[in-house]
């Protein structure tokens, strides 16, 4: 076998390994956490699905291709809560260091290419990256909906966490703002969303 091929064989087998990262979002049918792995097969497959509505040009291949790789830092790294503000204090400087270490088993040009895709993916700029990061933050969305809020529930999030977190979905997928409104108010009424620190109603 030749470095290229051990290594790229090497890379696939530490890749198993986010199949063990477990995510705070619960499945639909409330069984257990999901998985990083699966999380990413779920934003792929949505981005496929979806892409009609995205009212800019994409390259959905590339797209897919980000959805696939854009949490695989997190085998090193670890799952950072989508509302955990101290996690977020050392988030960049953990996921750089899980990105030097994993994408180094490739060979050099995929490692390149797959890192670019990550940057791509964290620094949300492109057309490519906004899209995929709004189908990475409308799926834990359904989910929660469908889970009674769970993650909400959990980590006392407040309405004005959601929006700011959402808000990039109205950018890239305008014809589900209404949606995603309609479950933000619905849920804020049920109590599973907190109101914002600035309500007086708190």
């Amino acid at each position: 076998m030749n470095d290229k091929l051990k290594g790229q064989l090497d890379f696939l087998i530490e890749a198993d390994k986010m199949k063990s990262i477990l995510r705070q979002t619960l499945l639909v049918d409330k069984s257990r956490r999901e998985n990083d792995a699966e999380h990413s097969w779920h934003i792929a497959l949505m981005a496929m699905t979806l892409a009609e509505y995205v009212p800019f040009e994409i390259d959905l291949d590339r797209v897919i291709r980000m959805a696939l790789v854009h949490d695989l830092v997190e085998i090193y790294a670890g799952d950072t809560f989508a509302y955990d503000t101290a996690g977020y204090q050392s988030k960049d400087e953990r996921e750089n260091e899980a990105a030097d270490k994993l994408f180094s088993l490739l060979p050099m040009e995929q490692s390149s290419v797959y890192r670019a895709l990550w940057e791509e993916f964290d620094a949300m700029q492109t057309p490519d990256a906004i899209y995929t990061s709004a189908i990475d933050r409308l799926q834990p969305f359904i989910n929660n909906t469908l889970t009674d809020g769970h993650t909400w529930v959990l980590h006392g999030v407040t309405v004005d966490q959601i929006y700011k977190r959402m808000s990039i979905v109205k950018e890239a997928l305008p014809d589900l703002w209404e949606y995603v409104e309609s479950v933000i108010d619905e849920n804020l009424k049920a109590g599973r969303i907190k109101p914002a620190p600035s309500d007086p109603s708190v």
